[in-house]
């Protein structure tokens, strides 16, 4: 029913019918003895007539035998008894049109409007968002010649955060050098002059310190950034404009790349990211029983971040290395790539913050800041683990848990705020080197032993994440072969190899699925290990996925003489 601003005299007809109490009589006999149910309702009923008769029957402790014909009987008296009420409503709102107390031309109004806005046919199309039309006005330029512009635009903007950023750790630096010679000072004099609480209260005052100049920083970066982003897409929609118009002469100028103006990053300053030797080798594979797709598979010896973070090459100039990334940001061809983390959704330790380092580094002119897509995140999971505790506890399921989701429903209470082993979420990126979309995989101590199976958590987080892969276009993903970053004591030669076809295995089978999933699409897979792994080791690797996949063999044709 369409609801309808109705005119004063309309709703005063309403209200006289509305709030009326009506007596609901229900009689029965019980043996020879006759008895009558008396129950006032006051109409309109707010109640549903299930809830309503199940308090009855309760209430009055009415035998059990009357409860299905009391249950018709209620439902059948609240139903005539408000199709009276609307009779008179309408009768009442006939009799005021006809006596000219109502505006007709008011009332079609009124009506009119409401339809319109509630019938899609009629209703005005949705006009589309500014990051709609941002993204369709960027995708036209980045495959236009203003690319190359756009992207030294980008460079700049860059080398403006990368200085900010160099900045803020000299300052921090300085203020930590400074405190640690405060303290020497004062543990020198502990127990002389200065006493345990003396020393307690000057940490303090160093970790306030810290925090103030942290803020400061993070409150200027978050200032700059928002700058930045405002101006690049203010820009960005003025050269599209100015490229659709055929009268401006001045384009060719305003897209013209000038080197000497872009500004060249300092190698002084101590964030010059070098490649390190990468060990790489790829492969063609056909999977599928009789329809068959070919795959690109690439072992690389290489650190994870080194797909985010930017190449400076100062002998050509400041074109970033990420032409391609770009390119592709709106395309059904995206790369991403698998972070493994722990279970706390923040940007505080580990490679999760060397990640939001990376992320800092450089204006995400399309996307929230890597912060505000965490707190997003952070929103979802704790709504999700409202919803699940909730289900645990009805009653009705508590027969049907084992002790295995006992335990689940205990370590969500315990952490209400994270994540399980196995969970994983996503954000997205346009600032980075070579990928749109980093998956952060939680995974526990239990990878680091060497008895997980195909059934472990973190093995069925990536086949989870390899169906996000399918049903989003993500066409190139990047996975740790080892389900570790780093190396340790216990990752033994035996450890890795039977690490390494575990991984190798579950993917090819989760490839195969893929096939299903999205109809057998080209991609490409890249498992990476980590810097400190030996050649050997590496090679050892790369002749077991030849073993494992079908990788295509070439064929020589010779002619005949």
């Amino acid at each position: 029913m369409t609801a309808v601003l109705l005119p004063d005299k309309m709703k005063a007809n309403q209200e006289k019918f509305c709030g009326r109490e009506r007596e609901f009589v229900y009689k029965f006999n019980v043996g020879s003895q006759c008895f009558e149910l008396t129950v006032p309702l006051k109409f309109p009923v707010q109640e549903n007539p299930s809830n309503l008769h199940g308090r009855l029957m309760l209430l009055h402790n009415l035998p059990c035998f009357i409860e299905s014909d009391l249950k018709k009987s209620l439902s059948q008296f609240i139903e005539e008894e408000s199709l009276r009420d609307y009779d008179r409503e309408a009768e009442a709102a006939l009799e005021a049109l006809k006596s000219g107390e109502v505006d007709v031309h008011q009332l079609t109004s009124a009506w009119a409007k409401t339809y319109a806005e509630t019938t899609l046919e009629h209703a005005r199309p949705e006009e589309p968002s500014w990051d709609e039309d941002f993204a369709d006005v960027y995708h036209d330029l980045i495959h236009s010649p203003a690319s190359e512009t756009l992207l030294n635009l980008e460079h700049n903007y860059f080398v403006s955060i990368s200085e900010l950023i160099g900045e803020r750790d000299v300052e921090l630096k300085k203020l930590r050098e400074r405190q640690g010679a405060e303290m020497d000072k004062v543990m020198q004099e502990l127990g002389k002059s200065l006493t345990d609480q003396d020393v307690n209260s000057l940490a303090a005052q160093h970790f306030e310190s810290q925090q103030v100049l942290e803020n400061k920083w993070t409150n200027e970066l978050k200032q700059s950034t928002a700058i930045q982003k405002q101006e690049y897409q203010e820009w960005v929609i003025k050269l599209h404009q100015d490229l659709k118009n055929p009268n401006n002469k001045s384009i060719s100028e305003e897209i013209k790349v000038q080197p000497s103006q872009f500004r060249e990053s300092v190698e002084a300053n101590g964030r010059i990211y070098e490649d390190q030797r990468k060990l790489e080798e790829s492969f063609t594979i056909h999977l599928g029983a009789q329809l068959k797709t070919m795959h690109n598979l690439r072992l690389l010896r290489a650190d994870m971040l080194d797909f985010c973070k930017h190449k400076r090459n100062h002998r050509s100039g400041v074109k970033l290395h990420r032409l391609q990334t770009a390119l592709s940001l709106y395309s059904a061809s995206l790369c991403g790539l698998v972070l493994l983390v722990d279970n706390r959704i923040n940007s505080y330790s580990g490679i999760k913050r060397d990640f939001a380092t990376v992320c800092q580094e450089c204006t995400d002119f399309h996307f929230p800041r890597i912060e505000e897509q965490l707190e997003v995140v952070q929103q979802v999971v704790l709504y999700a683990r409202t919803q699940r505790k909730s289900k645990l506890k009805e009653p009705n399921d508590s027969g049907n848990r084992n002790g295995g989701s006992d335990d689940k429903a205990k370590n969500i209470e315990r952490n209400y705020s994270n994540i399980l082993p196995g969970e994983f979420y996503i954000t997205r990126h346009s600032n980075l080197s070579e990928i749109h979309v980093a998956f952060h995989l939680c995974v526990d101590d239990n990878v680091r032993s060497g008895n997980i199976t195909a059934r472990d958590p973190a093995i069925m987080g990536l086949r989870n994440i390899l169906k996000v892969c399918c049903t989003h276009d993500i066409t190139t993903i990047s996975i740790p072969l080892l389900l570790v970053h780093d190396m340790s004591e216990e990752m033994t030669i035996p450890w890795c190899l039977r690490r390494a076809e575990l991984v190798f295995k579950c993917v090819k089978g989760f490839m195969m699925e893929m096939a299903s999933w999205d109809g057998g699409i080209s991609r490409t897979v890249q498992f990476l290990v980590p810097q400190s792994i030996s050649e050997e080791m590496f090679y050892q690797l790369s002749n077991m996925l030849p073993q494992i996949f079908r990788v295509s063999s070439t064929l020589t044709l010779t002619s005949k003489h």
